[in-house]
């Protein structure tokens, strides 16, 4: 790195980060040793390397609720991934954490999503019993660490050590062995605790919003909710009408109340436990980043309301029982037959197994992609 340029980067983290925030100055550094960039900092070039991936790009055609054909004006897996990041940049400079660190985890933290949402990551995974299992953390993992090709010298993308420890801690379902090499008698980082809050806010938010323009969700469902009442009283919004601006506004206010609560009751948190470093901060016994016992009873109510209103709604239920069966029964067809699978997945089989191999293939396929392949296979009379 150019000296002035290395020497004006960590003078700016020294003010904007907080004692508990990673400098990239302070980084464990990455697995193969690079020369540093003249000016930008290891954290910017492993969001721009997470941003310019195959797997990334993919991400477009990824189901988030809705599976891309019912509409384009519902959130994607990229979509709720960009959202995840700007919330994630936001509390990351209120809090005085390492604001690339965040955005680098955020970008990452679902490129092992498979097609068809968390139906595609149960089918994989009921598939992969018996073969080391499947979680969408892990995938993303071995995207980052093995699975991209993008470099001579390596596989993956030679990440900082604190991005694939932010990714191995996200704190949804993940596996004891992904945190063998991350420290795993230790919490997560600030940047990666931002990242997990970021990311619930945001699903929370824009699958309410998803759900209400889609007509699954209606004014009269919502409003015995407390968050509903709250929000309604915040934007003096008066029903029973609920006109495109005022959904809009009702997801804008709620993620800010939501942003909102985070920083004051982290703040309050991380004041309290008198932290004065980054090691300090990630051997507490809870998180630091989080929200108050006020909103988190009124966000329960609300994923609650999802789940029975949205998720387990006839037309998701039908979408996720295609899903299934797309899955499965390409995974079985290839299982059956590996001389299906295109000749660049058949010379990974040696090395990973067939089921793996299969599995990092299905993974990585879009939406539509996964349909045309099982339209091939089993409905040959609807293609030309």
């Amino acid at each position: 790195m150019n000296y002035a340029s290395a020497l004006n980067t960590f003078r700016k983290e020294e003010v904007a980060i907080a004692p508990y925030g990673i400098r990239s100055k302070d980084s464990k550094g990455r697995q193969f040793p690079e020369e540093d960039h003249a000016f930008r900092s290891c954290f910017q070039r492993d969001k721009d390397r997470i941003i310019h991936t195959t797997s990334f790009r993919r991400l477009e055609y990824k189901t988030q609720v809705f599976i891309n054909d019912e509409g384009d004006y519902y959130r994607t897996r990229l979509t709720h991934t960009l959202e995840v990041a700007q919330i994630g940049r936001t509390l990351a400079r209120a809090l005085g954490g390492n604001e690339d660190l965040v955005e680098a985890i955020c970008l990452a933290h679902d490129m092992g999503h498979p097609p068809f949402g968390h139906s595609g990551e149960s089918a994989l995974a009921k598939m992969m019993v018996n073969s080391g299992s499947f979680n969408h953390n892990h995938q993303t993992l071995r995207i980052v660490t093995k699975l991209e090709k993008r470099y001579a010298d390596f596989d993956g993308l030679n990440l900082c050590y604190e991005t694939l420890e932010g990714i191995a801690k996200h704190e949804t379902e993940f596996n004891f062995s992904d945190l063998l090499e991350y420290n795993p008698d230790s919490r997560g980082h600030l940047e990666a605790q931002i990242a997990n809050v970021a990311d619930e806010i945001a699903y929370s938010a824009h699958d309410l919003d998803d759900g209400l323009r889609s007509g699954i969700i209606t004014v009269d469902m919502c409003e015995d909710l407390l968050i509903w009442k709250t929000i309604a009283e915040e934007i003096h919004w008066v029903g029973p009408k609920l006109a495109d601006l005022d959904r809009h506004r009702f997801i804008n206010a709620l993620i800010n109340l939501a942003v909102t609560d985070t920083f004051y009751t982290s703040q309050e948190k991380i004041t309290s436990a008198k932290i004065k470093s980054v090691d300090e901060l990630q051997r507490l016994p809870y998180n630091v980043v989080g929200n108050s016992e006020s909103w988190l009873i009124q966000n329960r109510e609300l994923k609650d309301f999802l789940f029975n209103n949205l998720y387990r709604h006839y037309r998701v239920v039908r979408m996720n029982l295609k899903a299934d069966m797309i899955i499965t029964r390409l995974f079985e067809a290839f299982r059956k037959e590996p001389s299906l699978l295109p000749k660049h997945i058949q010379t990974t089989i040696e090395e990973r197994g067939t089921d793996t191999a299969i599995c990092d293939y299905i993974a990585g396929m879009t939406d539509r992609y996964a349909i045309e392949q099982y339209q091939k296979l089993f409905e040959p009379s609807l293609l030309p």
